[in-house]
């Protein structure tokens, strides 16, 4: 029997929570890079009652892209995307941040979006770090939102020399995701379905403990201290957000970026985050 087929990209909380949230009675076809990662999720999801696929998946990779969306097709239509997998700045290189949370993220969106079931609806979590940064051009906004796949990561504002570090790397590829999910939620409309984008803060997993634990540990907990919910989230409460957006209630909202951060990007602008100058 087919069943309405949910892709989720990213073995972690996050996702885990929203496709808790959104996928009973659908086949769940979970990807990460971790085998190890799809299959602990698989199986916590399994004994929960859902039917959950895992698979070794890289987001880097289209080919690698095109074989999940293939597998979840052998069920079924593609209804949902959730897509939480990427890199972060203490995990990986530059090149590895482009590659993965830019490029990946766009070339999944583009996919997906080819196939999604109408009246589909797909979520992609980026992070309050893109909103971190100086406002772009509006040339720039348009490359990042609009330019082919294939030629994003050769864009002049991504070349080594004007990419600071790796904290800058995120910012750009989440300041994309957001740009680049306006732009596919208008092709994704002419199938009758939608795309949003989630921009957490700091929420608490086991990736996020290992980050206060350690040598930026201080940053993050300054972080939340100061925001004006003065503490970190939980997936659940992002979930609360993408039940929202990928349910009935959510369906005059798409090509839209919702930021749950506690207030921190608030805080870091008009409040005692601000940056000393």
């Amino acid at each position: 029997m087919n069943k309405d087929v949910v892709i989720l990209t990213g073995a972690g909380q996050i996702g885990m929570a929203i496709a808790r949230r959104v996928g009973f009675g659908k086949k769940i076809v979970v990807g990460d890079k971790s085998m190890k990662n799809a299959e602990a999720v698989a199986k916590i999801m399994n004994d929960a009652g859902f039917d959950v696929t895992p698979m070794e998946m890289d987001l880097s990779s289209r080919e690698s892209i095109l074989n999940i969306i293939g597998e979840a097709q052998k069920y079924g239509e593609i209804s949902m995307l959730i897509n939480a997998a990427g890199v972060s700045p203490s995990q990986a290189p530059i090149e590895a941040i482009l590659k993965v949370d830019l490029y990946g993220t766009a070339v999944l969106l583009e996919e997906v979006g080819k196939v999604i079931k109408p009246g589909g609806v797909g979520v992609t979590i980026s992070s309050q770090s893109g909103w971190r940064m100086p406002a772009l051009t509006a040339e720039q906004d348009e490359l990042l939102a609009t330019a082919p796949t294939e030629e994003l990561l050769k864009l002049e504002m991504l070349q080594p020399q004007n990419i600071k570090d790796t904290l800058h790397a995120y910012q750009m590829a989440k300041r994309c995701n957001e740009k680049r999910v306006m732009a596919e939620s208008v092709k994704w409309g002419e199938r009758g379905a939608r795309l949003n984008d989630i921009a957490p803060g700091i929420i608490v997993t086991p990736l996020a403990i290992d980050e206060f634990n350690g040598p930026r540990g201080d940053f993050y907990k300054n972080m939340f201290a100061k925001c004006p919910a003065g503490r970190p989230g939980t997936a659940d409460e992002v979930a609360n957000v993408a039940e929202l957006l990928m349910s009935p209630a959510g369906a005059f909202i798409t090509g839209s970026t919702i930021l749950i951060d506690g207030g921190a990007t608030a805080s870091y602008f008009y409040g005692p985050l601000r940056p000393e100058k």
